[in-house]
C-alpha cells in the first residue's frame, strides 16, 4: 500500500542492451501510481521513437457516454512521463521525471476503446535531450501525444517533459 511522502521503489533498471518487459513495467505501474490500475491499460508497445498504449473506454467514462477529458488529460500526461522514463532506462539511466508543462486540445468526443500515441514533438529531441543530461546534468524534452478511436484522432496532447538532476 503507497503512503503519503514515501516513494516507491524504482523498478531494476533492464539488463544493457535490453528493454524492459511491457508487461511487467505496467505492473510496476499500478504500484507506483494507483490510479493507473483504474484507467483501462490493455498494451502497451514501442517502435521506434514511438509509445503507444491501446485503452478500453469504459472506466472512462463521463457522464454522456463519452470519454471524460479529465481522465483522458491524466492518461496523455503519463503516457509522456512513461515514454520519457523507458527511454532512460533504456539508456541505463534511474532518474526522476517530471511533467513541467501541458497542454490539450479535445477534437472529437471519444466513443470507443481507443490508442493513445506518444512522440518527439521535434525530430531532433532525442538528440537534444541526450546532450543535456551529458552536459548539465538534467534536460527536457517537447512530446506530443495523440488520441485515436478507430481512424478519428480525437486529442492532441502537448507536453515538456525535466529530467532531474540524479541524486
Amino acid at each position: 500500500m503507497r503512503r503519503i511522502g514515501i516513494p516507491h521503489p524504482r523498478l531494476p533498471l533492464p539488463e544493457p542492451g535490453q528493454a524492459d518487459d511491457p508487461q511487467a513495467f505496467l505492473a510496476w505501474l499500478a504500484g507506483a501510481i494507483p490510479m493507473v490500475a483504474h484507467l483501462g491499460i490493455r498494451d502497451m508497445t514501442r517502435e521506434g521513437e514511438s509509445l503507444a498504449w491501446e485503452l478500453a473506454l469504459e472506466p472512462n467514462l463521463n457522464d454522456k457516454g463519452t470519454g471524460f477529458g479529465g481522465a483522458l488529460t491524466a492518461q496523455t500526461t503519463l503516457l509522456g512521463w512513461c515514454w520519457t522514463t523507458l527511454w532512460l532506462r533504456e539508456r541505463g539511466l534511474a532518474r526522476d521525471v517530471v511533467v513541467a508543462d501541458a497542454t490539450q486540445r479535445f477534437l472529437a468526443p471519444v466513443t470507443g476503446d481507443y490508442r493513445m500515441t506518444c512522440t518527439p514533438e521535434a525530430p531532433e529531441g532525442t538528440e537534444s535531450l541526450a546532450s543535456q543530461l551529458e552536459s548539465r546534468g538534467r534536460g527536457r524534452i517537447a512530446l506530443v501525444q495523440q488520441l485515436w478511436c478507430g481512424g478519428t484522432l480525437c486529442l492532441e496532447a502537448r507536453g515538456d517533459y525535466a529530467v532531474l538532476k540524479a541524486d
